[in-house]
């Protein structure tokens, strides 16, 4: 069974067995606006906790998307390379960016849930 958690920069994080898939949060897109341009991290790329490890561009900004965990990329989303605008119409699921072989579980457990995670959006909407 699957668990999703949330980090503080808007990134989310569904853990797998020991592969977690991550993306950016349905909040994140809202404030982004409408997504131009995604890059992705390459398999095998080593990503420590909190490290950049993806861009996504909009038509207000670019902006850096951090990985919430540490560990092996070993996939990348390349749909959303192709087309971009799919992580506005699905964050949350088929809009991912990258999966991550993590290394430390208890990183993930640090994580929000979705409860807290909206909170937390809710009071720092800026």
């Amino acid at each position: 069974m699957s668990e999703k958690k949330f980090s503080k920069k808007h990134e989310w994080v569904e853990l797998n067995g020991d592969i977690a898939t991550v993306g950016i949060t349905k909040h994140a897109t809202e404030m982004l606006g409408d997504i131009v341009f995604v890059e992705i991290p390459e398999s095998g790329k080593s990503v420590d906790k909190d490290s950049q490890a993806a861009v996504v561009e909009s038509t207000k900004a670019a902006s850096d998307v951090y990985s919430p965990i540490s560990g092996d990329i070993t996939e990348g989303n390349k749909s959303i390379v192709d087309d971009p605008s799919s992580v506005n119409s699905d964050p949350e699921k088929g809009g991912w960016f990258f999966k991550i072989k993590i290394k430390d579980k208890s990183e993930f457990d640090s994580l929000m849930n979705k409860s807290d995670y909206e909170k937390f959006a809710k009071e720092n909407q800026n």
